[in-house]
């Protein structure tokens, strides 16, 4: 007589696992030359890549959600909008205002 196993890969929660797996994907993709440098450099590369890719994008993916969520008639499209426009003056002034305070700094 053989036994029927419960398998648990049928019951695996794709939706949890797929927003940890494209993260990791985006750190991989994003940061993969880091472990051959020195420290100065490692966060040289970090923050280009953060400045010069992640922010940009982040800030595009956020208006676009907010241009949705207007259009679709959401109650909170005016605070979504206002906070996408001010992560994307962040997000894309990002250099300058690095640069900025480097200056007072130095």
């Amino acid at each position: 007589m053989v036994k029927k196993l419960n398998l648990v890969v049928d019951k695996l929660p794709l939706k949890r696992i797929f927003p940890y797996l494209g993260l990791f994907l985006l750190l991989y993709l994003s940061f993969s030359t880091v472990g051959y440098c020195s420290v100065e450099s490692t966060l040289s590369t970090m923050q280009t890549k953060l400045i010069s890719t992640i922010l940009p994008l982040v800030a595009i993916l956020g208006l676009v959600f907010a241009a949705l969520s207007f259009a679709m008639g959401s109650p909170n499209a005016r605070s979504h909008l206002v906070l996408a426009i001010v992560g994307s003056v962040v997000g894309f002034g990002a250099p300058s205002i690095i640069a900025f305070i480097r200056g007072l700094v130095q």
